[in-house]
């Protein structure tokens, strides 16, 4: 299909990287407390480290091991680091390693082997067949307002000519693929991706609250007012509302057809460590009517990235909106946190407005944020025949769940 815009995309200009240092970099394991400061120093703006990368994360993840590490120079210091899952092959010592969103590196280095061929080597001695990595730069962008414009039966995403292209993210797919790497489901739209390829952001910096009502479209405003108007309540739970959360879950689970599957005791563990590892990282939404639970959303903070993770809703009373009014107040307590961008996490690439998993991003772009393409995860086998083998078995099961 013919693109459906001919002005070209503009690309998005980055300051030139300093010159890294001469010289390999070492690669050993980093303590927690080493690590979260590393982060810390890194969580400043938009393309601040995901929480998939937190320390606390390897507690929610159950049936995986873990390990946190860092390089740097042999001088001293760091300049990156890794929480990586290892998954053990059944029946055997060898484990698959991901690193969700994750390196957190200099993905601005042309020599990414620097780094990466330390990791690899590490993982491969760690007992690794194979390795998924999530780059993070981003790829393109799409405003709200060209992706309804573009709107149709059988469209798709990547039909659209972008409004902003990132140079950094084309030269790391290059850079990856030239490499060996490849990326999950290949040139799938959508991939095949244990996280969402495509996401949809609000930026924050520089807007005021009023910039961000003015932001959502039309539809939007008359369903934040109606639930106000109807008496809608917002407030800030606790573990204690996380199984009211999670039989909601399961409603909209039926409801709209997909399954997480995942239990109350996943989400207790992972308000649990997540708070404990930074109080109010984790908050839990509730929208009240009557006295009534009608919908609950999870909210994740790092730094100035803020993440809606999950929401619930019931089968009734969905006409006073319970929803967008808990987005709303996400949104404005996302900003009064100083945050730089509100994520809302996946969409799919589809623009048929037929097309039943249409109707997600439709509602988020109701909040006149953009679609941004991330470069997905990306996948190689260690050396050697076992793991070449064991990659294959692994892919064939993966391809049967």
């Amino acid at each position: 299909m013919s693109a459906l815009l001919v002005t070209p995309a503009p690309v998005k200009r980055r300051p030139a990287a300093a010159p890294p240092s001469a010289g390999p970099l070492r690669l050993g394991p980093v303590s927690p407390e080493v690590y979260r400061a590393f982060l810390a120093a890194r969580s400043t703006g938009a393309d601040g480290p995901s929480f998939l990368q937190l320390p606390a994360w390897a507690e929610v993840k159950e049936g995986w091991s873990h390990q946190l590490v860092g390089w740097g120079p042999e001088s001293g210091g760091l300049t990156g680091v890794a929480l990586v899952l290892l998954r053990t092959f059944p029946g055997t010592r060898k484990h698959f390693a991901y690193l969700p969103e994750g390196p957190v590196a200099d993905w601005a280095d042309p020599d990414l082997d620097r780094w990466l061929d330390p990791l690899l080597a590490h993982l491969r001695a760690s007992g690794a067949f194979a390795v998924r990595i999530g780059p993070g730069p981003a790829h393109r962008r799409w405003t709200a307002a060209t992706v309804k414009a573009a709107t149709g039966p059988g469209r798709r995403l990547g039909d659209v000519l972008a409004d902003e292209v990132d140079p950094l993210g084309t030269a790391v797919a290059e850079r990856l693929r030239a490499r060996g790497w490849k990326r999950c489901g290949g040139d799938s739209e959508d991939g095949a991706d244990a996280q969402p390829r495509h996401v949809f952001q609000v930026p924050l910096t520089g807007r005021t609250p009023d910039d961000l009502w003015s932001g959502l479209n039309q539809e939007w405003r008359r369903n934040v007012r109606k639930a106000r108007k109807s008496g809608v309540e917002i407030t800030v739970g606790s573990a204690a509302d996380l199984p009211e959360f999670h039989r909601l879950l399961k409603i909209t689970e039926e409801r709209d057809g997909f399954r997480l599957g995942r239990s109350l005791a996943y989400y207790e563990r992972q308000y649990a460590v997540l708070n404990a590892e930074h109080a109010g990282r984790m908050k839990l939404y509730l929208a009240r009517h009557e006295g009534e639970v009608l919908a609950a959303h999870t909210m994740i903070t790092v730094g100035r990235r803020v993440w809606y993770q999950t929401g619930a809703s019931a089968d009734h009373r969905r006409e006073v909106r319970p929803s967008n009014a808990l987005q709303w107040r996400m949104l404005l307590d996302a900003h009064a946190l100083g945050s730089d961008v509100y994520d809302l996490r996946g969409v799919p690439s589809t623009l048929d407005p037929d097309d039943r998993a249409h109707g997600l991003l439709r509602w988020k772009l109701g909040t006149g944020g953009q679609v941004v393409e991330t470069l997905g995860e990306w996948e190689t086998p260690m050396h050697g025949t076992t793991n070449q083998a064991l990659y294959r078995a692994f892919q064939a099961y993966l391809n049967r769940r």
